[in-house]
């Protein structure tokens, strides 16, 4: 069973950074492209950011420039370094793995999720 635990998450003044982590278990990571999503209070869940077996990678419009994905394949991490945040990046992040080889910015098209980890920006 494949399991994601994310974690990094708190309270940040805007302007900072902050960096997620999300550790994979039960199988190999090097074999999945990763993603990261969020979800604000009453909004949709969306796509952040994901990185494909190989290290393509791939941005939401609003994140480009300040967040970076990146994994660490030897520790079965993924990674979100987050700066310059902003009080709308508030929101529960969570991260996703995707047996396929594209890179997907669809919830659905991923195999297996984690739980969130909660982002808080103050203005």
């Amino acid at each position: 069973q494949v399991q994601l635990v994310e974690s990094g998450g708190g309270l940040v003044e805007a302007g900072g950074s902050l960096r997620l982590s999300c550790v994979v278990s039960g199988r190999t990571m090097s074999r999945y492209a990763m993603g990261w999503f969020r979800q604000a209070p009453g909004k949709d869940r969306e796509f952040v950011a994901a990185i494909s077996v190989i290290g393509g990678s791939a941005y939401a419009d609003s994140v480009k420039g300040r967040f970076t994905i990146s994994r660490a394949n030897a520790k079965n991490t993924v990674y979100l370094q987050m700066n310059n945040l902003k009080p709308e990046d508030t929101a529960v992040y969570y991260c996703a793995a995707d047996l396929s080889l594209g890179l997907h910015e669809g919830w659905d098209e991923y195999d297996f999720r984690g739980q969130g980890t909660q982002v808080t920006v103050s203005s």
